[in-house]
C-alpha cells in the first residue's frame, strides 16, 4: 500500500468517526419527548415550588413545544410525590419537582419513606431558599434574639416548621438556650404563612415566600436559616451566629426516575436552566423576586450536592440520638 493510500484510508476512517461523532452529539441535542411531560409537583398548589414548576413549564411549551402536564402530587413535605415518581418508566417523560430535603433529610427521617438517593436521576436545581424564621411585625420583634428573651422569661411560643428537620432544630434551640417551643409541623410554606397570619402560630420558618409580606412591612425576618444571612433582611443573624451549628436551607429541584438516557437528562436540565436564567421570563423573574434569583445546578456537580446533603442530614441525626 502506498503511502498516499495509507493516508487517504485514515482520513476516510476519520471522516466515518468524526461523522458517526457528529450524528450522536445532534441526537443528544435534538432529544425531544415522544409524548407529553408529566411533571407531579410534591407541595400544594400556590406555593413557591407549584408557581415555579407551572411557570417554567409554560415556558418550556412556549420555547420548545413540548407538552407538558403539571400536577400536585402532595403529603409528607414531598415524600408521596418521591415515592410515586420513583417507579414510572425512566423514559424522561415523568419528573417531579420538590426541594432537596425531600432527597435527603425528609428521606431518611421517614421510616416508610418507600424510597433511596439512588432511586432518582436528578436533572436541576432552579433557586436556593431563603429560609428564615418569620413573624408577623406587630408582633413588634426585631431579631430572634427578641424571642428568646421572652421564651426565657417564660413564655411558650407557636413556633411551626414544614418538615421533622425543623422539629429538630427547633429541639436543639430549647436546648441551647433552655427555652420550650410548641412546635407543629404544617405542610408547605404557604401554610406557615397563613398560620402566621392569621395569628394560629408565633412564628415559622419560611423558605422565601415570605419575601413579599417582608418587603411591604407586614412580616420581618427574625433570623437567617442558611450559612449567611438573608439578602432582604441583612441584620438578621444566622442561627449559625446563635450557636446553632447547621444551615437548614435548601435548593428547588427537578428530578426523574433513575436511569433516564443521558441525552433525556441533558435536554431536560438545559432547557430547565435556559428558561430560570433568561431574566426576561416570568419563572426568572419569580424566583429572583422571592428568592434572590436563579441558582442552576446539573449533572456531576448537582450528584455532588445531593450526597453531601445526605451527609449533612446522618450528622445532624446522629446529634439528635
Amino acid at each position: 500500500m502506498s503511502n498516499l493510500t495509507k493516508i487517504t484510508t485514515r482520513l476516510a476512517v476519520a471522516g466515518i468517526a468524526a461523522a458517526a461523532f457528529a450524528v450522536t452529539t445532534s441526537a443528544q441535542a435534538e432529544w425531544k419527548p415522544k409524548g407529553p411531560i408529566s411533571v407531579m409537583i410534591g407541595f400544594a398548589a400556590g406555593g413557591g415550588t407549584d408557581t415555579q414548576a407551572r411557570l417554567i413549564a409554560a415556558e418550556l411549551e412556549k420555547r420548545r413545544g413540548w407538552k407538558i402536564i403539571p400536577s400536585n402530587v402532595t403529603g409528607k413535605g414531598g415524600v408521596v410525590m418521591a415515592r410515586k415518581l420513583k417507579k414510572l418508566p425512566n423514559d424522561g417523560l415523568s419528573i417531579g419537582m420538590a426541594v432537596t430535603e425531600v432527597f435527603g433529610y425528609n428521606m431518611l427521617a421517614s421510616k416508610k419513606a418507600g424510597y433511596k438517593a439512588s432511586d432518582f436521576t436528578y436533572v436541576a436545581t432552579t433557586t436556593s431558599s431563603q429560609m428564615g424564621i418569620v413573624a408577623n411585625t406587630s408582633k413588634g420583634w426585631k431579631t430572634f434574639a427578641d424571642v428568646i428573651a421572652a421564651a426565657k422569661k417564660g413564655k411558650v411560643f407557636k413556633f411551626a416548621g414544614m418538615s421533622a428537620k425543623h422539629a429538630d432544630i427547633n429541639f436543639l434551640i430549647e436546648q441551647k438556650y433552655g427555652v420550650k417551643f410548641n412546635t407543629v409541623v404544617l405542610r408547605g410554606g404557604r401554610k406557615v404563612m397563613n398560620a402566621i397570619t392569621a395569628g394560629d402560630v408565633d412564628l415559622g420558618y419560611g423558605a422565601g415566600i415570605q419575601t413579599k409580606a417582608v418587603l411591604a412591612g407586614k412580616m420581618v425576618n427574625l433570623a437567617s436559616g442558611l450559612g449567611e444571612r438573608l439578602r432582604i433582611s441583612p441584620n438578621a443573624p444566622t442561627l449559625m451566629e446563635m450557636g446553632i451549628p447547621y444551615a437548614i436551607g435548601a435548593k428547588f429541584i427537578f428530578v426523574a426516575p433513575a436511569g433516564i438516557p443521558a441525552d433525556a437528562r441533558k435536554a431536560l436540565g438545559d432547557a430547565i436552566g435556559e428558561v430560570i436564567n433568561d431574566k426576561t421570563t416570568k419563572a426568572s423573574q419569580f424566583v429572583s423576586k422571592a428568592y434572590g434569583g436563579p441558582d442552576v445546578v446539573t449533572g456531576a456537580k448537582l450528584d455532588a450536592y445531593i450526597n453531601n446533603e445526605i451527609v449533612i442530614a446522618k450528622t445532624l441525626m446522629k446529634v439528635m440520638n
